[in-house]
C-alpha cells in the first residue's frame, strides 16, 4: 500500500527559498559546510531529485545555459548503505535508477534559479575527480549524515521553534515532495510530474492525493477571479474585514 504524503511536511515557495539560505550560513566560511551543500538541496527542491540521485549527480550530466530551462540527465543514484552491503568497502553503492532498467537514464528539466545556483556551485567548488558536483572537503562521496545534519541545523536557522517542532520539512527528502506537490498544485499534468519523478501515476496520484485536493482549491480561486466573483472562501482565520 502506498503511503499518502502528510501536507504538513510540505514547505511553500517562501519556506523553501528561507531554508536554502540557511543553509548558506551552517559552519564556518572556511569549511565552507553548509554552502558547498546548497545547491544539492536546490536540486531535490528545484528538479524533485531523490537525494541518492543528486549526490551522484555529476558535470558532464548538466545542461547550464547562460539564460533560460536547463536540464539534468541522471543515471546513477549513490545511496549510503554501509560498507557490509556494498561488496566494495565503500559506504555509499553505485546504482541505477529507483524504478528504472539498469543503464536508463531520466532528463529532468530543471528552471532557471536552479540553473544559475548549479552555475554559481561549479564556479565556487569545482567538480569532484569523477566529476561529481557535489563531494566533502576531501573530494568523496557526501554522506547522508553529512547533508541531515546540515540540514537540521538550517531549520533552527530558518524556521520558528515550532515548526521546528513540527514534521515541516524534517528530513531532506521532504524538498522532493516539496517539488512535485508543487507541481500538481500549479495544474502540471501528472504525466510529466511522473515521468520527471519516475514515478507512476497511480503512485503519484495516491501519494499526493491532499495535494490534488489543494490544486481544486487553486483552481476554484482562479475561476472566480475570472469570473469577478467571492469564491466564497475565507482570507485566512476569523475571515476577512
Amino acid at each position: 500500500m502506498t503511503k499518502e504524503v502528510d501536507r504538513r511536511v510540505v514547505v511553500n515557495p517562501r519556506q523553501a527559498g528561507e531554508l536554502l539560505a540557511a543553509v548558506s550560513y551552517v559552519g564556518g566560511y572556511r569549511r565552507a559546510r553548509g554552502r558547498r551543500l546548497v545547491a544539492l538541496f536546490a536540486c531535490m527542491y528545484f528538479g524533485g531529485l531523490r537525494p541518492a540521485e543528486t549526490v551522484a549527480l555529476r558535470r558532464q550530466d548538466c545542461t547550464l545555459p547562460d539564460s533560460g530551462w536547463g536540464s539534468l540527465i541522471l543515471e546513477k543514484s549513490r545511496p549510503t548503505v554501509g560498507k557490509r552491503w556494498t561488496g566494495t568497502g565503500a559506504v555509499h553503492d553505485d546504482r541505477g535508477l529507483k524504478n528504472r532498467p539498469a543503464n536508463e537514464t531520466r532528463v529532468v528539466p530543471i528552471p532557471p534559479r536552479l540553473v544559475q545556483m548549479l552555475r554559481a556551485h561549479i564556479g565556487e567548488f569545482g567538480a569532484a575527480k569523477d566529476g561529481r558536483l557535489f563531494a566533502n572537503e576531501r573530494g568523496g562521496v557526501v554522506a547522508s549524515t553529512t547533508y541531515w545534519r546540515v540540514w537540521d541545523e538550517a531549520r533552527h536557522l530558518a524556521l520558528t521553534p515550532e515548526q521546528v517542532a513540527s514534521p515541516l520539512e524534517a528530513r531532506p527528502y521532504d524538498l522532493r515532495h516539496a517539488a512535485l506537490s508543487s507541481g500538481l498544485t500549479a495544474g502540471v499534468d501528472p504525466t510529466e510530474v511522473a515521468e520527471r519523478a519516475a514515478n507512476s501515476v497511480e503512485v503519484l496520484l495516491s501519494r499526493y492525493a491532499k495535494c490534488l485536493d489543494e490544486r481544486q482549491d487553486v483552481a476554484n480561486r482562479r475561476i472566480a477571479e475570472l469570473l469577478g466573483e467571492d469564491d466564497g472562501q475565507e482570507d485566512g482565520p476569523g475571515g476577512g474585514p
